[in-house]
């Protein structure tokens, strides 16, 4: 089920992002993504394009990725099937999560949403992390998760199988798409 007023979520999907190894094709990612992107568009609901840039301050065990200098450039821009179209809303993070001092809770709850539809990648990190936090602000939360990908099989399975039938809905894209149109 979708409440009259929901938003979709997607994270990450940037030039840089998607051209790292993953379990599931990006370029299907991508392709759900900009299908969902479209039949919100289509029905005048908000579509939430999440861009990564930085990353949160702290030291972790894993190396930095800018280690080997800068990124390349459009590396950070969205894929140019996302490229966002009028009325869409861009965030920008620096951390796993969308919402953490971005202002999404506040732009989503000013525009009437009660539900997200998230998509993107990496599933155990940005797309998790933001569904989380969707869930904490009182959203429905809702995951397309054939529209998500992850470095490790395993992991995005633990996600999908795990963690997110406790956030929230899971189907497909095909899925969503039945209850936009119904």
């Amino acid at each position: 089920m979708l409440d009259p007023v929901t938003a979709l979520l997607v994270v990450d999907l940037q030039n840089a992002v998607v051209a790292l190894p993953s379990a599931h094709p990006t370029t299907d990612v991508v392709r759900r993504a900009a299908t969902l992107a479209g039949a919100f568009r289509e029905r005048d609901l908000p579509v939430v394009l999440v861009q990564a840039l930085g990353s949160a301050p702290g030291r972790t065990e894993s190396p930095h990725r800018s280690a080997g200098g800068p990124p390349p450039e459009g590396a950070a821009d969205l894929v140019a099937e996302l490229t966002p179209q009028p009325g869409d809303h861009v965030i920008t993070k620096r951390t796993w999560g969308a919402f953490h001092q971005t202002g999404l809770a506040e732009l989503l709850h000013g525009l009437g949403v009660t539900q997200v539809v998230v998509v993107g990648i990496a599933t155990t990190a940005g797309v998790e992390s933001t569904a989380r936090a969707a869930a904490e602000h009182g959203f429905h939360v809702t995951l397309a998760v054939d529209g998500m990908t992850d470095s490790s099989a395993e992991a995005h399975e633990n996600s999908v199988t795990r963690i997110f039938p406790r956030l929230g809905e899971t189907g497909t894209t095909d899925e969503v798409l039945a209850l936009l149109a119904g």
